[in-house]
């Protein structure tokens, strides 16, 4: 045997350079419209995800949030509390699935909305991909997809490995939440690099991105210009965000004054707009050098 017989094939099904199992037909998710959000860690994914949801719900939609982050804390304001994982789940019974229901890992949340955490892997260990698959698997055994209008994957972090870019192989759209500076954007750039890596073999194309708790959105709106991107919602950096957090809601649960009912109003016309359908956008990424050149300090 040639020691060349061991050197991975980096051109795989899925992706230039990637090594990750290409996606099983039989996990594709069927009927309902899929969206993907990321965006760099701490940016407001998890607030923006839940008050979409919520969004899509006042709108009549039947919607599935799916956290995917260790933390499990990506649904706790449309529950009111941190649910259990679906890996400490499927842990409690030595991972067989066929012994659970599914009220043992779905969660009813504001409005009817559905609430799945899929969890991690411990720290430094596993990969967060093989979480995501187990999770839609579980959804599919137990047919919770089929009444489903909306599903929003909202996804750990900006580091966007092959393990965390998993749910948009099941996207139709991917949402990136950014802001007015230099670190968001950067990372939007780098999240938008893997989005197109991801759609030369999967379906999933970029929506556009969400300026949140951003006061102005002429940075955003600069490298969208240059790059050939959209922003497709603002969402004002409010202190009546925040409190909805600290009280385990979302802002459609939040008393009625008129910051909160106008930032109710951008998430609805958000939802119609992702439910309406975005143009399939192919923005071009920048090279690391040219994002300074462009956002950098003067």
């Amino acid at each position: 045997m040639s020691p060349r017989d061991e050197i991975p094939n980096l051109r795989g099904q899925d992706g230039e350079g990637s090594v990750q199992v290409h996606q099983d037909d039989s996990m594709k998710i069927d009927g309902a419209k899929v969206f993907a959000v990321y965006g760099k860690g701490g940016i407001g994914k998890s607030t923006t995800s839940s008050n979409l949801s919520a969004a899509f719900s006042m709108l009549g939609k039947r919607v599935l949030q799916i956290g995917c982050d260790p933390k499990h804390d990506s649904t706790f304001t449309l529950t009111g509390s941190l649910v259990p994982t679906v890996i400490d789940i499927l842990k409690e019974v030595d991972f067989h699935a066929e012994e659970l229901r599914p009220e043992d890992f779905i969660f009813d949340g504001f409005n009817g909305v559905k609430c799945v955490e899929a969890g991690g892997p411990p720290a430094g260990t596993g990969c967060g991909g093989y979480v995501v698959g187990q999770t839609v698997k579980l959804l599919k055994q137990h047919h919770l997809l089929e009444d489903t209008d909306v599903v929003i994957f909202d996804v750990l972090g900006d580091v966007v490995c092959g393990g965390f870019a998993a749910p948009l192989q099941h996207a139709d759209r991917a949402l990136i939440v950014t802001a007015n500076d230099f670190d968001s954007i950067y990372a939007m750039n780098r999240i938008i690099a893997a989005v197109q890596a991801k759609s030369s073999n999967y379906k999933v194309r970029l929506a556009g991105c969400v300026a949140n708790r951003s006061k102005a959105t002429d940075e955003v709106d600069r490298y969208c210009a240059t790059v050939g991107f959209n922003r497709i919602a603002h969402m004002p950096d409010l202190d009546a965000i925040r409190r909805s957090r600290l009280k385990k809601k979302t802002l459609f649960e939040m008393p009625d004054d008129e910051e909160v009912v106008q930032v109710r109003k951008e998430y609805i016309r958000l939802a119609e707009t992702l439910w309406n359908g975005t143009e399939p956008l192919a923005p071009a990424p920048l090279p690391d050098r040219d994002i300074f050149e462009l956002l950098g300090f003067d």
